[in-house]
């Protein structure tokens, strides 16, 4: 493959989106508390499983009830301001987690540190969408997904490292300190553009008279889709680190390198096989149905044996089903 074929997916993207996907990088490379909490709460904190699927429970409703009223806030005060609010804050409440030792301590604290860190989810896709031209929206999806995967390749590697040399601890101090760094670069070097036109026409008419995404019935079907495909992704977090500790007995170390493939691999292909398949034109929902099968396979082929290349097929499954399922369906959900 010639290297300019792999540079034109990259073109014509706004110096916005590249500061947004940087500062996306930054925050995701930090992000290693939940790749490893479920083995946290297991081994420094020796909770039994049923406690760790109550806090792991929080996290999730803690994440939805973020999402829901990031979107809220969104509305009401601008993505810039969201964005800056969850990613500081947040930053000093991870640091705050690693000091709480009882179940119920941890339960409350996971769900209030989830709900403030993702506030920041449905605002960075709105920012995206101020950022980026309807020419290159996808292409704008994926950047930020690669700058999030690139962060991702490199977290839990040095996670599993972290923790086979110095312990726990420094996970917080590490996750808690990039959100706070991401912040302070978010404010220095992005500023806000509320919904403007990059083709340098501000005035920009909106249609108040649309009708309620709740009303669209197609809209709420595809919603319910992606819920039954990120209930099975969320298993990333929880249930397959305590498999790949319990069952197939791989070290720290080794789960950190096993989830950084994961992000490796995305970074790698996702953009190029995004921008193959916009240029063929082939229907997203048709993309994101094959991705979802290709989820499904991920999860079969664990059951097959219990020798180690069974989790590696598993993870690579998984990710190239994460390449066709999420871009578009981000595409999709903004488009509708």
């Amino acid at each position: 493959m010639k290297l300019s074929s792999l540079i034109v997916p990259y073109r014509n993207l706004s110096k916005e989106i590249w500061s947004l996907a940087f500062i996306t990088l930054v925050n995701r490379t930090g992000a290693m508390v939940l790749p490893f909490l479920s083995l946290y709460l297991t081994k420094h904190l020796h909770l039994g499983l049923d406690q760790v699927a109550w806090i792991m429970t929080a996290y999730g409703l803690g994440s939805a009830a973020g999402t829901y009223i990031g979107g809220k806030l969104t509305d009401r005060f601008g993505y810039y301001k969201v964005m800056l609010f969850s990613l500081v804050t947040g930053g000093l409440l991870f640091i705050g987690l690693q000091y709480l030792t009882t179940y119920v301590q941890f339960l409350a604290g996971i769900f209030i540190v989830s709900f403030i860190v993702d506030l920041y989810r449905p605002a960075v896709w709105v920012a995206m969408d101020a950022y980026s031209n309807e020419d290159s929206k996808t292409r704008s999806v994926t950047l930020i997904r690669l700058a999030i995967n690139l962060g991702f390749s490199v977290g839990p590697a040095l996670g599993g490292l972290i923790i086979a040399s110095a312990g726990y601890r420094g996970l917080f101090w590490i996750d808690g300190l990039t959100c706070i760094a991401a912040g302070v670069m978010m404010y220095v070097f992005l500023h806000d553009r509320e919904m403007k036109s990059l083709s340098g026409d501000d005035d920009i008419t909106v249609d108040t008279s649309q009708k309620s995404p709740y009303s669209d019935r197609i809209f709420l079907l595809f919603v319910f889709a992606i819920l039954l495909m990120g209930i099975a992704f969320m298993q990333f977090f929880g249930t397959l680190p305590l498999y790949y500790d319990k069952v197939i007995q791989l070290t720290e170390a080794q789960i950190g390198l096993l989830m950084a493939g994961n992000g490796f691999l995305i970074f790698a292909i996702e953009m190029p096989v995004v921008h193959y398949l916009e240029k063929k034109k082939y229907d997203a929902i048709r993309i994101i149905i094959w991705g979802g099968w290709i989820f499904v396979m991920s999860f079969w082929v664990l059951n097959v044996g219990y020798h180690y290349i069974f989790p590696i097929l598993g993870m690579l499954f998984l990710s190239l089903g994460e390449i066709l399922s999420f871009p578009f369906s981000n595409t999709f959900a903004l488009k509708r």
